[in-house]
């Protein structure tokens, strides 16, 4: 610590007050009417349903289906699909392969007023009606029209299965879907197939009323075994075959769990949370100075950075990393692990006040307390860090890291409020971090920095009893 620098304390106030600001104002680019997030806002925060409302419903098979990872996989490619159909786009969807769940959340749109969650969720568990069609005429809305509507060739059920392919062709792999029709689809598709072969016609395929593909017929099928070829990734083509396949699905999703949540009480909440955060923020500052003197103003900047830093880690920060949704136990994980920076500060100071109370001079003491503090702030720390971890793979997205590592805990929480603990478990484990970063190292350098100047090296400033020259 006698190494550090009196400009150190500037320095880092100036870096966190950079930081606070650019998180909270943000940096974009705009050219014309496109808008580049180059750091994000508070503004890009993502709300969970219980602040801004919504819906959270969980489907599973109907009674009796022991669905498989495929058709687990098909189902939530159609319910992606309608959805957006539903003009849905801000939405979550989880599937849990262990218990043959699919849980989905969407919040309210904004402007929304004639919205029927109700019909929206029978809608999204009705079996996807898939067809093969000749051709791809379509009105001005993108409807099948004329002949497409006309002529269905072949109907979901009599689609055996779709799946992505891959081979090597010229040193290159190649993608595709394969397709495999029943007996009376093999007879229909032949039928059609011949037909249309080399005339440089398509069959479309539709799932509702969303075209999905439109390949061109090049030969006759009469063996009820087709394949999908073009310019496919592996992801495009599994894609493709796992939205065949939901229009295939011999079952309907069921709702077994279903909640709405009004945006005007979610919002109420989310304020006065903040209001109480803001409050209590305010109240730790008073009794930190007061009772800490110069140490506790530092802390107070340290805590500044702390909560800032949560803010950056829930938006995302940089433009291109993913915002996470943060939900009202979200905002209690931040207040609380603002109270273990409090925490950590109170125990540090406590320990240099005993320093300076037997004697040891000013630096001596500071690198005392601070060493002597550490084992009790690491291991009080450590294990709320073990809880947000347990929370978040208990409560978590059931493909999450986290999830997977705890997927033995899984099972015994009800999946439909994981989105609501997982958020406070995430706020939580990166407010602790946060605490070592700001509440232990750079509160460590300010502190350590502001004792070299000579007006501020009386002990009483740090907790001592009196201005007593040895300890200079």
């Amino acid at each position: 610590m006698r190494r550090i620098k009196k400009p150190v304390f500037f320095i880092v106030v100036v870096l966190i007050a950079v930081f606070a600001y650019l998180t909270f104002a943000g940096v974009s680019t705009t050219y014309g009417d496109i808008e580049t997030k180059i750091i994000k806002s508070t503004d890009d925060i993502r709300w969970g349903i219980d602040i801004s409302g919504g819906v959270d419903v969980t489907f599973s098979p109907s009674e009796g289906v022991e669905a498989t990872t495929e058709q687990m996989d098909a189902a939530q490619a159609a319910l992606d699909m309608r959805l957006v159909n539903l003009g849905i786009t801000d939405y979550e969807l989880y599937v849990d392969y262990s218990n043959n769940n699919i849980i989905v959340r969407f919040p309210w749109q904004a402007g929304e007023e004639d919205f029927d969650p109700e019909a929206a969720v029978e809608e999204l568990g009705e079996m996807a009606e898939l067809t093969f069609r000749e051709g791809y005429e379509t009105d001005e809305y993108g409807l099948p029209t004329g002949v497409t509507e006309e002529n269905v060739i072949v109907t979901g059920d009599m689609v055996v299965s779709a799946t992505a392919v891959a081979w090597e062709e010229n040193g290159q792999y190649q993608f595709g879907v394969a397709l495999e029709f029943n007996e009376e689809g093999t007879a229909a598709f032949a039928e059609a197939t011949e037909r249309l072969a080399g005339t440089g016609e398509v069959i479309s395929i539709w799932m509702d009323d969303t075209c999905i593909s439109y390949p061109t017929v090049e030969s006759a099928i009469t063996d009820g075994k087709s394949s999908i070829t073009g310019n496919f990734t592996y992801e495009s083509a599994k894609d493709l075959a796992d939205k065949i396949s939901a229009g295939a699905l011999p079952f309907k999703l069921e709702t077994s769990n279903f909640r709405t949540i009004s945006a005007s009480m979610g919002l109420g909440a989310r304020n006065a949370m903040i209001i109480a955060g803001i409050v209590a923020f305010a109240l730790i500052a008073i009794y930190m100075i007061i009772f800490y003197r110069l140490p506790g103003a530092v802390a107070v900047i340290a805590l500044v950075g702390q909560v800032v830093g949560s803010i950056a880690c829930i938006t995302g920060f940089f433009g291109n990393i993913p915002s996470f949704t943060l939900t009202i136990p979200g905002i209690a994980g931040i207040i609380l692990a603002v109270g273990m920076g409090v925490d950590a500060n109170v125990v540090t100071f406590e320990r240099i006040k005993e320093e300076l109370r037997s004697g040891k001079t000013l630096n001596t003491s500071l690198e005392l307390g601070y060493s002597r503090a550490w084992s009790a702030i690491f291991d009080g720390n450590i294990t709320i860090v073990f809880v947000a971890i347990i929370l978040m793979g208990a409560f978590g997205p059931p493909d999450s890291l986290f999830s997977k590592l705890m997927g033995w805990l899984y099972f015994m929480f009800p999946t439909t409020i994981e989105g609501t603990i997982y958020s406070f478990g995430y706020t939580l484990l990166v407010g602790v971090i946060l605490n070592f970063v700001f509440g232990v190292f750079c509160s460590r350098l300010m502190l350590a920095s502001l004792s070299k100047f000579k007006a501020l090296r009386n002990p009483i400033l740090y907790g001592g009893v009196k201005n007593n020259e040895e300890n200079l």
